[in-house]
């Protein structure tokens, strides 16, 4: 398809297209929905191209095919003195996250394969601050295990902190003799660490992936 008839199409404008392909402009997904239908793809699949199922060279028709599944994202950025969605406490005093009105799409085998998770787990969640760079930095998405509760095996979690938001740590299991606590660790150098008792650590889910958009 040429330049002149994905603008005609998608009511993108040449120069917004330009900026978009020299990279001028960090892509997001707002950006690619208006003519990613008229090129056959999702907007996931051309954000994460090469990286996702179905894309780069000897990619199939088959492929593209393939039975999609949608994961939410949490609207970690809710402000709740602003009037929009409230991160409410359930009964058993977890909490309940809002969630984005448009979420991801993944490929069935995508997730059974490389994610080995059941999809109706799985959340996304934007990481903000640098307190784990440089493995995952501020605006990265982490795909989450929402039904992996207990930090074991030793690896990359989503939290609640002391405020109620989640954050992406390194946790390891300290095991003394009398109660287990939980190591919370910062891969940014500049980060300190901190113990905590296993009864008190709120676990959101375990890291099973990193989406690196930028």
């Amino acid at each position: 398809m040429s330049r002149s008839e994905l603008v005609r199409l998608s009511g993108v404008s040449k120069q917004q297209l330009s900026r978009l392909e020299g990279g001028q402009i960090r892509m997001r997904l707002d950006h690619l929905k208006p003519f990613a239908k008229h090129l056959g793809y999702t907007p996931e699949q051309i954000l994460l191209w090469g990286r996702y199922p179905g894309t780069g060279e000897g990619e199939s028709s088959e492929a593209r095919d393939e039975p999609l599944r949608r994961v939410p994202e949490l609207d970690t950025r809710a402000d709740p003195g602003s009037g929009g969605p409230k991160r409410e406490v359930r009964k058993d005093g977890r909490h309940a996250d809002p969630i984005k009105s448009e979420g991801w799409v993944f490929p069935v085998s995508f997730v059974r394969e490389q994610l080995r998770a059941s999809p109706e787990r799985l959340l996304v969640i934007e990481a903000n601050g640098d307190s784990m760079a440089p493995t995952v930095v501020s605006g990265d998405r982490v795909i989450v295990d929402a039904g992996h509760k207990t930090p074991t095996p030793d690896g990359l979690y989503a939290i609640r902190d002391a405020f109620a938001g989640i954050v992406i740590k390194r946790l390891q299991v300290m095991r003394p003799s009398k109660q287990a606590h939980v190591k919370i660790i910062s891969d940014n150098p500049k980060q300190g660490s901190e113990e905590v008792p296993l009864s008190e650590l709120e676990v959101v889910g375990k890291v099973v992936c990193c989406l690196k958009l930028s």
